[in-house]
C-alpha cells in the first residue's frame, strides 16, 4: 500500500492553496528568511512559473536562479536550470518541497582518471611521451 506524502502534517492538496505567507511558517529559519526576503531574480521566477502554470503549458521554465525554493504550486512542473554549461531539465515533485533548485542539479562531474598502459607501471603514467 502506497503511503501518502505529507510536508509537516500537511498534504500536497493543502500546501497548494496556501498563501505564501502561510507556507512560510512551515518551513525552518533559513527557508522562511529567503521567502521573506525574496530578490528581484526569485520574484522575477514566482511570476514566470505562475503564468505558464495558469497558461496549462508543459515547456520547460529556464532559470540561473540555483538558489530559489521550491514551492508547493510548482509540482510537476519543468524547470531548465543552468549548472555552469547547459541547463539541466528537472521534473519538480513533492518530495522536493523546501528545498533549493540547485540541490537536484549538480555543477561537477565525476572524475575518471585514465589507467596506465600496456606493460607500463602505475607511476610511468605520470611521465610525459617524448
Amino acid at each position: 500500500m502506497a503511503r501518502a506524502y505529507s510536508f509537516r502534517g500537511r498534504s500536497v492538496e493543502e500546501l497548494q492553496k496556501l498563501s505564501m505567507a502561510d507556507f512560510s511558517k512551515l518551513l525552518k529559519a533559513r527557508q522562511r528568511r529567503s521567502i521573506k526576503r525574496m530578490g528581484a531574480k526569485y520574484k522575477a521566477l514566482v511570476k514566470k512559473a505562475e503564468k505558464i502554470r495558469n497558461d496549462g503549458g508543459k515547456k520547460a521554465l529556464k532559470t540561473h536562479t540555483r538558489e530559489a525554493l521550491i514551492l508547493p504550486q510548482w509540482i510537476g512542473m519543468h524547470f531548465g536550470v543552468f549548472n555552469g554549461k547547459e541547463f539541466k531539465d528537472l521534473l519538480i515533485t513533492q518530495e522536493m518541497i523546501g528545498h533549493r533548485l540547485g540541490e537536484f542539479v549538480f555543477t561537477t562531474k565525476r572524475v575518471l582518471h585514465s589507467a596506465p598502459g600496456i606493460r607500463a607501471t602505475r607511476g610511468s603514467k605520470f611521465l610525459a611521451v617524448k
